[in-house]
Order: C-alpha cells, then structure tokens, then sequence
C-alpha cells in the first residue's frame, strides 16, 4: 500500500484532515507535529511544516526519510500572478521554481541553482490529472489552472515584484514553500503535487474578506484532498 505525505499550509486545514484520520499514530519531529494513520483504506501522514523554505524542505526530507511516504502532496494558499485567476481559484503546479536563487554574479540565470542538473522541478501529471478531474466533479464552481508556481522567502505584495515574477519566471502563483518542497521531493525521486488556494488578485482589484475566504479555501482543498488520496 502507497503512504501518502500530505503538508498542509493551514493549522485548521491540518486539524480538519486530522479529524478523519483513523488508527493515529503522533510523533513529534524537528517541532513538528507528524500524524500517521488511515483516510479510508490508505494510509497517509498528516503534518504543518511551517513558513518558508527551510522548514518545507526539512519537512519533506523527514516524510522521505522517517515515513518514506510514496507521493508528497502540499496544500496552502498563494498570491495570484494573473488577472484572470482569481480569489478562490485553485492552482496546480504544472512545475515550481525559487525566485529568489540568483547566482548571476556566476554566469547562471535568474531562478537556477547552481551545480544541480535541475532548478525546475515538474509536478506529477498523473497527479494533475487526477486533481483537475476532482475539482470539476465536485467544485465545479471553481477555477482551476495549471501553471508554474514560484517559491521564496519572501512575501509578495508589491505590484511590480509581480510583473517583475511574470516577466521572469512566468509565474501564475507565488507563495513561500512550494519549489522548496518540490526540490526535496525530486532529490528523493518521490512524485509531488502543490496545489494553491489564491489569496489575492494580481491587480488588487477583487477583494474577500480573508475569514471568508480562509473557509472556503480550508473547505475547498479538503475535498480536493480526500477525492486525491482517495485515487492514489
């Protein structure tokens, strides 16, 4: 039987998860909060990493290493890069990348990690698939895109660090643990799926009040994630 890594972004999107599980099993791990158990017949491992990079990685090596789960699957939420995503949307990660490696001063493009084959790290397709077939049958009053999420310790509010994200990388999303995640996944040949609720508008020109949207977005990933697991 697959053992399937589930980071969540959200302390009441964690706690939700962790209410269905049966036959618990808690560890505590670098002050993380680890729960092993079953989600109907398969069997998973519910954790928080925290913000940031550091944390997300550490995070996924102790799912490889500790749980050695067979798919890694990561949901939070993110800023929106495009106009026509919008707040609610939910994006898949088609691939991710780290906006803040810049190792130009050495010959190397914005966004590559020196000395590694790869800085692009693909989401699973099969997983993809899966995903969006889920969300049009059981949200179907959601957006759902497929893109490039970028990762870095930063938070992201200036409208021209956002066109500047576009130009560059191409992004449709951008957040703080992600390609972080997706990195370790890929050292550790396990495949990976981040999936984001967004936050925010490119433009700033919708707003939701974040309670509001906190729900519908902790609502919205936990029936994403339960119709996944349920396929892995």
């Amino acid at each position: 039987m697959k053992r399937i890594g589930i980071i969540g972004a959200m302390e009441e999107e964690v706690a939700a998860l962790k209410k269905m599980l049966t036959d618990v099993e808690t560890r505590e791990i670098a002050s993380m909060e680890f729960a092993q158990g079953k989600l109907g017949n398969k069997s998973v491992v519910v954790v928080r990493c925290g913000i940031g990079k550091v944390n997300a990685a550490i995070c996924t090596q102790i799912l490889a290493l500790h749980y050695k789960v067979d798919v890694v699957i990561n949901t939070g939420v993110a800023g929106s890069l495009r106009n026509d995503i919008n707040i609610a949307d939910i994006v898949l990660s088609q691939d991710t990348l780290q906006h803040d490696v810049d190792a130009t001063g050495f010959g190397y493009d914005l966004g590559v990690i020196p000395r590694m084959e790869q800085s692009i790290f693909p989401g699973d397709m099969d997983l993809i698939e899966k995903a969006k077939k889920i969300c049009k049958e059981k949200l179907p009053s959601v957006g759902v895109h497929v893109g490039r999420i970028v990762s870095g310790d930063q938070f992201i509010s200036d409208s021209s660090k956002k066109e500047w994200l576009v130009e560059n990388f191409n992004g449709y999303c951008t957040e703080m643990e992600g390609a972080a995640i997706a990195q370790a996944a890929y050292l550790n040949k396990i495949p990976f799926l981040i999936i984001r609720a967004i936050s925010d508008k490119a433009d700033q020109s919708a707003e939701m009040d974040y309670s509001e949207f906190e729900n519908l977005a902790i609502e919205r990933s936990v029936i994403l994630l339960t119709g996944l697991i349920d396929t892995i």
